[in-house]
């Protein structure tokens, strides 16, 4: 039988912006840091990260919010629901909101990031924990056994 990659969709939430990805994350995230708690009213965002190249916009046009600098967050420009995220230094990669997806049921995060961050109550059940942000270099080992498990 061929093994056929992943196509998911998603939305926001008035559904005015629609995205679709290929292919299955190199990675699944929960971020702990100050902005994703303030940008979701929780105490972490979920986050699916893939090369930029699986990704695209369908229907909408995002417009920047949250971070206009060299870390970019997109939203939908009528409901505002943050969709995707291009990290600095990063432009071959986006991190796409893991609730945004239309059936969210798959994801689980795999490394759990910015817990210097942390609230003291908030636990996911990630494999990894980096204090920062994982340095790029360690990416792809990360990302060998993420998909190893996911594979």
């Amino acid at each position: 039988m061929r093994n056929v990659e992943p196509v998911r969709e998603g939305g926001c939430r008035c559904g005015r912006l629609r995205f679709r990805t290929a292919g299955k994350p190199i990675v699944t995230l929960a971020c702990h840091c100050k902005g994703c708690q303030r940008m979701t009213g929780s105490a972490f965002s979920l986050s699916a990260l893939y090369p930029a190249a699986s990704f695209e916009v369908t229907e909408g046009e995002p417009v920047i919010g949250g971070l206009h600098g060299a870390n970019r967050h997109f939203f939908c420009g009528w409901c505002m629901s943050w969709i995707f995220s291009r990290p600095d230094g990063m432009d071959d990669l986006v991190t796409i909101r893991a609730t945004m997806f239309d059936d969210a049921s798959w994801f689980v995060p795999f490394a759990e990031t910015y817990t210097s961050e942390k609230l003291p109550w908030a636990t996911t059940p990630a494999r990894h924990s980096f204090e920062w942000f994982p340095p790029r270099e360690d990416l792809p080992a990360l990302a060998a056994e993420f998909g190893g498990l996911a594979g």
